[in-house]
């Protein structure tokens, strides 16, 4: 009798708890969605129905107020709806919001201290030894693998469209493959071709990262962001992302070989292998992209360091460059005025720089295509490669109208998928239309447009990344017709990556080119 006393007694307090712990937003005065026990805004996600990006946009639709308190299992959050607001956290407020809030273990787990988890003066440090590398001399002395890799998608384009000239192409598996192609040897300093050897080493390793591996692999990737305690905790039980360590020895195997015989590549792994031995990179007017290699006990930076840069620039990089240049391509293929107006301007540019269909492309003619680069911009408003951002709050804030502080510790999270499709900012937002942003036109809220973040926190290799997706969609266009389709907005299928999967993928239709 008293053991079952005790029992009732525990799970009354049990619920109180609950229920306290859950009403914490109503106790704090924010508008609040009502959390679903025990995920909160996760309830989709875990049950396989959406993905993250889309369940937080669900939220920002619902709701009319600046802040919207949610919880994240058990963690209370603040969704941040005013894009003025979001900005200015990320901004001019940077100092009460300068981390992710993430999974990252130094000590520990060295692979997870890359440029996305580092927190306070180890990701400040590290930023700056790493910005010189994506500066535009520096991708200039990197464009010309870009091409090769861009050279070898138009010939396979071209022996598919040979074997089935009247089928459709899922257009984002071919640039996905384009684009890892390019981090392969950008990055990680590999010759390869996946386009004609599809089970490559790097490619069989990539196809286990895009996967997302077993269920461990899930839970900590999803406790990364969420609930960063239990990604710790897993890693202090000995669990390895195995995908991390097969990167690790393909790098360190090619950093060795390179330290030893002095191979130079103009590739980013060569400016990594220069910082590791000498605490810098060097700007655009050093030319040099030797090695000078040091003793080890006087290398500025450990080879797990140099993987985990290159894990996070391979994620990032990889689905940025495939999802912008295929979705740019899916919607061109629908606004045939808009196709027309791209496709004179590279013809115009290709002339103007002497270049012919087969050329190799410069930097200085990617960079004069004007149009297309506001069209990539439209594509990354309207389908953003990670459709949300996220923030800590790193001291106690109070927001501008004085309405709340926020407190100390408080996760932030931003849908960026929400805001970019807000009539209120972009007028229209389902029409893709790249004029929005002409000088002269300018009808959306400039504030709004976050598509690679803002502030200190942007994402570092933007520039490189539009310059993949410039040469992809270009190189396409250069060689072959992209055949009109009917208008159909796109639905999107769970995931547990957090980006956008379109249900039934991205089908175009080419014709190879006859005309200039």
């Amino acid at each position: 009798m008293f053991i079952l006393v005790l029992l009732s007694i525990s799970l009354m307090l049990l619920v109180q708890f609950i229920r306290r712990h859950y009403s914490y937003w109503e106790r704090e005065g924010v508008a609040v969605e009502t959390a679903k026990f025990p995920f909160g805004v996760l309830d989709t996600v875990v049950k396989r129905k959406q993905g993250f990006g889309l369940a937080l946009s669900d939220v920002y639709e619902k709701h009319d107020t600046n802040i919207v308190g949610i919880y994240m299992m058990n963690k209370p959050t603040l969704l941040v709806r005013d894009a003025q607001l979001a900005r200015q956290l990320m901004t001019s407020d940077f100092n009460s919001f300068h981390d992710r809030g993430v999974y990252v273990d130094e000590k520990y787990d060295p692979l997870s201290a890359h440029l996305f988890n580092l927190q306070g003066a180890s990701w400040r440090n590290l930023r700056n030894k790493l910005t010189p590398s994506f500066s535009s001399g520096k991708i200039k002395g990197m464009f010309g693998t870009i091409d090769d890799v861009g050279e070898k998608l138009v010939q396979h384009l071209l022996g598919v469209i040979e074997k089935s000239p009247n089928d459709q192409i899922e257009i984002k598996e071919k640039l996905t493959t384009y684009a890892i192609d390019i981090i392969g040897s950008v990055i990680f300093g590999l010759d390869i071709d996946s386009f004609s050897n599809p089970n490559n080493e790097f490619r069989a390793i990539s196809d286990l990262l895009q996967t997302q591996g077993g269920f461990l692999q899930k839970v900590h990737n999803l406790s990364s962001i969420t609930f960063p305690p239990l990604a710790k905790l897993m890693n202090r039980l000995g669990f390895e992302q195995q995908v991390l360590l097969k990167l690790r020895e393909i790098l360190r195997h090619t950093i060795e070989f390179r330290e030893k015989h002095n191979v130079v590549r103009k590739d980013l792994l060569q400016l990594l292998i220069r910082l590791r031995n000498t605490g810098k990179i060097g700007d655009d007017d050093d030319e040099n992209w030797d090695i000078e290699s040091v003793q080890e006990e006087l290398k500025a930076m450990s080879i797990d360091k140099i993987v985990a840069q290159a894990f996070v620039f391979y994620i990032a990089g990889s689905e940025t460059t495939a999802a912008a240049a295929a979705f740019t391509l899916y919607e061109l293929a629908m606004c045939p005025e808009l196709l027309k107006e791209v496709r004179d301007e590279l013809d115009a540019v290709m002339e103007r720089h002497q270049l012919k269909r087969g050329d190799k492309f410069t930097y200085e003619a990617v960079q004069d295509l004007k149009i297309l680069d506001l069209c990539i911009l439209e594509t990354v408003r309207k389908y953003p490669s990670l459709p949300f951002l996220n923030r800590e709050c790193t001291q106690d804030f109070l927001l501008p109208d004085k309405s709340y502080t926020i407190k100390k510790g408080t996760p932030i999270l931003i849908s960026l998928f929400g805001i970019h499709r807000d009539p209120n900012y972009f007028p229209n937002p389902e029409d893709y239309d790249p004029h929005r942003y002409d000088a002269d036109n300018m009808n959306y809220d400039q504030a709004a447009l976050m598509p690679f973040g803002e502030g200190p926190r942007h994402c570092i290799a933007m520039r490189m990344g539009k310059v993949n997706s410039k040469v992809a969609v270009a190189k396409i266009l250069a060689n072959f017709d992209l055949i009109e389709a009917p208008r159909k907005e796109l639905k999107f299928r769970f995931d547990p990556a957090p980006v956008l999967f379109p249900e039934g993928g991205l089908n175009v239709k080419l014709r190879k080119r006859m005309s200039k």
